[in-house]
């Protein structure tokens, strides 16, 4: 075990609040392609005509359903992908420790691996809403629909509880990760760039002094004492035990 293993196995054995805020890089070790990254969605040559950024937004959404829903379903929904390490180690620790996953992810992965607290900060695949009545459904209306998914019971369209651009985050889930950064004692900030608001800046209420970071790339976080490993997630909680 290195240096910085050891000093992040130390942080949480010695940690009794523990929030991890985790973006995309938590996912890709799962198959789940990032956004931002050189390899990442965003990079890619859009075959719909607009960049795949766009298409992720509510004027795109309300506009152009069908073609938004032809690639949500090809690229937003990935049915393969398992948990990984990363996913399986948070389950586990929560079994031991105050944890709460704050997590910008969509796709369900920790919930998944076993993980009870979790805030997902852009919402969810698994849960859809008709837009005229307020029905719920699972993921699977999304799937077996053939174009834009309609509400059986009145005929309005489905739309993904996932949060798009131009559209706010839930106020429950802020006002519940404030709440659990508040009050922290380590800080693990993994898989993410920071780069997309409001949700980054959730960080700025972290109650503690402990920060680690988990990314292949280098994060400027300049408060706190922050631990920086330049690693995918899941293959720095392999190595660590409970």
């Amino acid at each position: 075990m290195d240096i910085e293993i050891s000093r992040l196995q130390h942080l949480i054995d010695t940690s009794k609040n523990i929030v991890f805020f985790g973006g995309a890089g938590v996912s890709t070790e799962s198959g789940i392609k990032d956004f931002r990254s050189k390899d990442g969605l965003y990079q890619l040559h859009s075959k719909y005509g607009r960049p795949y950024e766009e298409m992720l937004s509510h004027t795109y959404f309300m506009n152009h359903t069908d073609t938004f829903y032809q690639f949500y379903k090809e690229f937003m929904i990935n049915k393969s992908a398992k948990p990984n390490a990363a996913h399986k180690f948070l389950a586990n620790l929560e079994k031991k420790k105050n944890l709460v996953v704050i997590t910008q992810n969509i796709d369900g992965l920790h919930q998944l691996a076993g993980s009870k607290n979790v805030l997902e900060l852009h919402g969810s695949i698994h849960r859809n809403i008709c837009m005229d009545c307020g029905e719920k459904f699972d993921l699977s209306i999304v799937e077996n629909s053939i174009g834009v998914p309609r509400c059986p019971k009145c005929g309005g369209i489905i739309k993904p509880e996932v949060v798009l651009y131009e559209e706010p985050l839930d106020q429950f889930v802020l006002e519940a990760s404030v709440n659990a950064l508040e009050h922290a004692d380590l800080l693990i900030v993994a898989g993410t760039s920071l780069s997309v608001y409001p949700a980054s800046g959730l960080i700025r209420y972290y109650g503690g002094t402990n920060i680690v970071v988990i990314n292949k790339d280098k994060l400027d976080i300049h408060f706190g004492n922050v631990l920086e490993i330049n690693k995918p997630v899941g293959e720095v909680f392999s190595q660590l035990y409970i």
